[in-house]
């Protein structure tokens, strides 16, 4: 199986999970923050030398992205490196509230909207697809 046609299925997995508007826009603005945040966070926990765990975060999810498709990894990698900087110079308080915040988002849009669970309750992969499929929204690459 190709790897465009994983992403594709993937992604209409992942999309099985959000078919309401609100649910969408929910996710729109809570998965940026997540990942935002959480890069905050992680940039502030050193690993060996100049590599803290957000740049091993980002490595291990740039493998998958670029895996799955080459041309939104690359675009994702730059996404990925401006939330870096960003969230590193933000406050500890201010991306922990971030990162809840996104987080209630998440859960608001699933509750109220979609009725249904989060996609990475039956596959936790979807914690990486949800942030390209977002960026996929934005910048359409893969043909869904």
């Amino acid at each position: 199986m190709s790897a465009v046609r994983d992403i594709r299925s993937l992604f209409a997995d992942y999309a099985s999970y959000h078919r309401t508007s609100g649910n969408k826009a929910f996710h729109r603005i809570g998965i940026p923050l997540i990942m935002l945040s959480l890069l905050g966070m992680l940039a502030r926990v050193p690993v060996a030398g100049p590599v803290d765990a957000a740049i091993l975060l980002i490595v291990v999810a740039e493998v998958v992205y670029l895996i799955l498709d080459w041309r939104l990894g690359a675009i994702m990698l730059v996404v990925s490196a401006l939330f870096y900087y960003v969230g590193a110079l933000l406050p500890l308080w201010l991306n922990v509230a971030l990162f809840v915040i996104g987080w209630i988002l998440q859960f608001v849009g699933h509750s109220v909207y979609e009725k249904r669970q989060p996609a990475f309750f039956k596959n936790a992969l979807h914690l990486l697809v949800g942030p390209l499929w977002i960026l996929n929204d934005l910048v359409p690459v893969v043909k869904v």
